[in-house]
Formats: C-alpha cells, sequence, structure tokens
C-alpha cells in the first residue's frame, strides 16, 4: 500500500500522550513518518528546520491546545507568521481533551485550523482524517 502522509508532526507536552500517540500513527499504514516536540516553541524550531529543508516538512500536525508556555492557540498565531512556502499544504488538527464548547468555536473561526478531535487518536480516527483531509480511500483488512 503507497503511504498516503509521507511525515505527521505530534505536538503535545504530555510525554505518555506523545508516546501513545506516535505508537498509533505508525501502526497505521498511511504515514510514513513521525516526529514529535513537547511544546509549541519547538514545534516552530521544527518548522524552521524544514524551512532550511533539513527537516521533513509535515503533511499534518496533531495540536495540543493546552499546554504551558505556549499554548496551541499562540502556537497558530506564530504558525501563520510562517512563510507560506512552509505551511502550505500542511492540514492543522487540533487534538484536545477539551469539552469547552468556545475551543470548538475558535477552532472554526480559524483558518489555519482544519479540524477538532478529541484524545486519544485511533485508527478509526486517522482513517476519518485521511479521507476527510487527503481525500484517500481507507480500506483495512
Amino acid at each position: 500500500m503507497e503511504k498516503s502522509i509521507t511525515c505527521a508532526l505530534l505536538i503535545d507536552d504530555d510525554k505518555a500522550t506523545n508516546f501513545f500517540n506516535e505508537r498509533v500513527v505508525t501502526k497505521h499504514n498511511s504515514f510514513d513518518s513521525v516526529n514529535t516536540v513537547q511544546s509549541g516553541k519547538a514545534a516552530l524550531e521544527y518548522l524552521a528546520n524544514v524551512e532550511n529543508q533539513t527537516a521533513i516538512k509535515p503533511d499534518v500536525i496533531f495540536l495540543d491546545i493546552n499546554m504551558p508556555a505556549m499554548n496551541g492557540w499562540e502556537f497558530l498565531v506564530e504558525f501563520a507568521k510562517l512563510n507560506k512556502s512552509t505551511t502550505e499544504g500542511i492540514k492543522v488538527i487540533l487534538l484536545s481533551t477539551s469539552s469547552n464548547p468556545d475551543d470548538v468555536n475558535e477552532s472554526i473561526k480559524n483558518h489555519s485550523v482544519d479540524d477538532f478531535i478529541n484524545k486519544p487518536l485511533s485508527l478509526d480516527l486517522l482513517d476519518n482524517i485521511i479521507e476527510k483531509h487527503f481525500s484517500k480511500s481507507i480500506v483495512r483488512r
């Protein structure tokens, strides 16, 4: 099966969550590679390396909202300031435990956000994301 997604970037301050989500993404047949960072600042550094062509550009970013120092919303402000050639084509999926309707409404208004889903990731959620955002049909055997 051809890989649909070259690279996924997981941004979450919780090591256990990143570990779990990385395992789920790695198990999915459509993902070639996955990188994890533990803060919005580290994610911006990763994207700077993409710009310098020393890191793989992610096709999708899974972004936690509630993080110390730089939360997901603050990351999105800085993400929007990056070079368009760096950010173009990247799908940003907010991945949160938040059930706050304000977070969902804010994500709808934010042009950088493509979707809002609840943690944790699962193979079925990844299937849905790929079908919805990458126009690929998933057939699991």
